[in-house]
């Protein structure tokens, strides 16, 4: 489809701050087009995943992310990029190190529950502003806050009839907005863990809804028709069809003025 008329729709009806992604997962690190920005030969610099993001999101670079260019381990165990025999196993007693969980056998539960990517599923992965990915995507990825995917949300149940689901535990959740939808197929709304704000920038405000590319048409079609009847749009407008109530002292001054027509 026409991506770049997709991201004009999408920042017409949504006002975004930063860059609609694509995002290709890639089995042969020779699949990255040419141009491509890797951080470990750009920055001479190893990053997180997370920061990958914010490179293409908000600087508008293409991003490719080996196994070379990364130095986030639980990122690198969920997305199989470490020779770790065990990952969940080794993923579940990092997070009881670091106090994430009392005890081992909670923390490997949640890493089980993590999506993940096995060992050599992932060579590279491709991250650029949608409306120039020299790649067809794999999957969508929109950062906005919550105003602004309540939107997407609503274009999304119109379109496809179900409510989008999501998944939380405050870390690693990389691998919930990207391997999640990649894997199920199915769009997913995320709220970017701690490493998201201490390496990558993401404000407080900011959320994610990913999903993958082929429900883009169909969600610009929701855009338009969810909620037309009522008037559903973003900024979303403040009701203003009421008289304000003001204290005492001012009720006083308006009596003894005699301004007419207010009710106290």
């Amino acid at each position: 489809m026409d991506y770049q008329a997709a991201v004009l729709q999408l920042k017409d009806d949504l006002r975004l701050r930063t860059e609609p992604l694509g995002v290709n997962f890639l089995k042969d690190a020779a699949e990255l087009p040419d141009k491509t920005r890797r951080p470990s030969e750009v920055l001479k610099k190893k990053v997180t995943i997370c920061q990958g993001l914010t490179m293409a999101r908000s600087y508008g670079w293409s991003v490719g992310l080996t196994k070379d260019d990364l130095i986030c381990i639980p990122a690198m165990l969920a997305f199989g990029l470490t020779p770790a025999a065990d990952p969940v196993t080794e993923l579940g007693q990092l997070f009881c190190a670091v106090g994430f969980h009392a005890e081992a056998g909670p923390g490997i539960q949640e890493a089980q529950a993590l999506p993940r990517l096995a060992p050599g599923q992932l060579a590279a992965l491709y991250l650029s502003p949608l409306a120039r990915a020299r790649l067809d995507p794999d999957i969508v990825v929109i950062y906005g806050n919550p105003a602004q995917l309540i939107r997407l949300i609503g274009a999304a149940t119109f379109s496809f009839q179900n409510r989008v689901t999501g998944s939380f535990g405050g870390k690693v959740e990389c691998a919930e907005y990207l391997i999640g939808p990649y894997q199920s197929q199915q769009m997913r709304v995320a709220i970017p863990g701690l490493g998201d704000r201490i390496f990558s920038m993401t404000q407080d405000d900011e959320m994610v809804m990913a999903f993958p590319v082929q429900f883009l048409e169909g969600l610009l079609v929701g855009l338009k028709q969810a909620g037309r009847q009522i008037g559903a749009r973003y900024p979303i407008t403040f009701y203003q069809n009421f008289q304000p109530e003001f204290p005492k002292p001012y009720q006083e001054l308006a009596q003894k003025l005699g301004i007419a027509n207010i009710n106290f």
